[in-house]
């Protein structure tokens, strides 16, 4: 889980225009099609180099498209593949390109980007959203650092943490950069945020580590989020692996949010709570008001603002949602109980979700750190939160469905 300051710029931020990247010169093709599908591999190589390098010879048979996220592409070439980062954080005015460059292979000439050799051998992860796709690919004895310790709830991660394989490098301008020199990482994936207090790369690619930016968590649609998966498979050469797990994501996904599609009667919503005096709530085009639309709710605040958060006072909110049928995701989780609520803001015994046990906060998983699955699982796996918003607002049409982030608060 990222850091509370780091969720909260993220949150915050405006969307600005992303940068365009420049074309990039495809490598010559090869004047023998015939000969060419002979000698090409009939999968992308998961481990190693290759041994005798052929120009003619495609080395990435699986490809991979983007069909909801809006931040990233990538383009295929016979050994090489060039990856562009276009809207790395909110407002960013530049785009990253890498080179991912099959092992084994020449560097291509005359192409821009940062050269990082596939499949990496081993990676530092700095923000837990990546670990459940890490772990989906079958890559997590890869997984040699994070930011922290303190906030995985992945059981096999913890277990790396315990037996000492997996090291703890800090983040922003507090990074170890002696310590991530010593493990020599592959690759460092990381996120940006524009600040250079809270931002990492910046201080690891002067120290010549190899770095990618991803930016999973500007995308507003649930699918294009989780779709990042498919960002991390490019640095592994596990395309065809990517491309099968998101493909039952989404299906099941889209399959949950049809149940909902026709419904005319719809829940209303209430999201989050009062921090140091302001209560943000999630504007009308973010990812959460997507999500609770998807789920058949009447999100109370959908269609105001575009994305981020909304601030507003105590007052403002009671007055739209006092009588609000549902009191979700509080923001706050170390609310258990109703008694945990008014000991935070006595003023919220006015709101009717709580004295009809109508208020679910997204805790049901968390470590003894206040590390959270909801936030470090949601993102690449959406169609999990939304079986439980499901269940929780319109429970007939998922009667059976238990739930897995969420629970009553009593």
């Amino acid at each position: 889980m990222r850091s509370l300051p780091h969720l909260l710029l993220a949150v915050l931020l405006l969307a600005l225009n992303g940068c365009v990247p420049q074309p990039v010169q495809p490598a010559p093709a090869s004047e023998n099609a015939a000969a060419v599908a002979a000698a090409s591999p009939d999968q992308n190589i998961p481990d190693g180099c290759v041994d005798s390098f052929d120009a003619a010879v495609d080395y990435f048979p699986h490809k991979l498209s983007v069909a909801y996220a809006s931040g990233f592409d990538v383009e295929y070439y016979n050994h090489y593949k060039v990856v562009t980062v276009t809207n790395p954080w909110q407002g960013a005015q530049e785009s990253f390109r890498y080179i991912l460059l099959q092992c084994g292979a020449p560097a291509p000439s005359g192409v821009e980007g940062t050269v990082i050799e596939v499949p990496v051998e081993n990676l530092i992860a700095m923000s837990t959203t990546y670990l459940p796709t890490i772990q989906d690919l079958g890559l997590t004895d890869r997984l040699i650092g994070l930011d922290s310790h303190l906030w995985t709830t992945n059981p096999a991660v913890r277990e790396r943490i315990d037996s000492g394989d997996i090291a703890e490098i800090g983040s922003g301008a507090a990074v170890n950069v002696e310590l991530t020199l010593d493990l020599d990482p592959a690759l460092v994936m990381t996120y940006g945020t524009g600040f250079a207090d809270f931002d990492t790369h910046p201080i690891l690619l002067q120290a010549g580590i190899p770095v990618a930016l991803n930016g999973d968590f500007v995308e507003q649609d649930p699918l294009g989020r989780a779709e990042w998966m498919k960002f991390i498979a490019l640095f592994f050469n596990r395309e065809a692996a990517a491309a099968a797990q998101f493909e039952a994501i989404s299906a099941e996904y889209n399959a949950i949010a049809a149940l909902t599609a026709s419904l005319t009667q719809r829940p209303s919503v209430l999201l989050g709570s009062v921090y140091n005096g302001t209560w943000y709530v999630a504007a009308g085009d973010s990812y959460m008001a997507k999500m609770l639309d998807d789920a058949g709710a009447a999100y109370l605040w959908a269609g105001q603002g575009s994305v981020g958060a909304l601030p507003l006072d105590f007052e403002s909110v009671f007055a739209v949602a006092a009588d609000v049928d549902f009191w979700l995701n509080p923001d706050n989780s170390f609310w258990f109980t109703v008694e945990n609520v008014l000991e935070s803001d006595p003023r919220y015994a006015s709101f009717a979700p709580l004295e009809r046990g109508h208020l679910y906060n997204n805790n049901a998983i968390v470590n003894e750190n206040g590390g959270n699955a909801y936030y470090e699982e949601g993102a690449a796996h959406p169609e999990r939160v939304l079986k439980d918003l499901v269940r929780i607002l319109n429970p007939n049409l998922l009667p059976d469905h238990e739930l897995r982030f969420y629970q009553q608060v009593q």
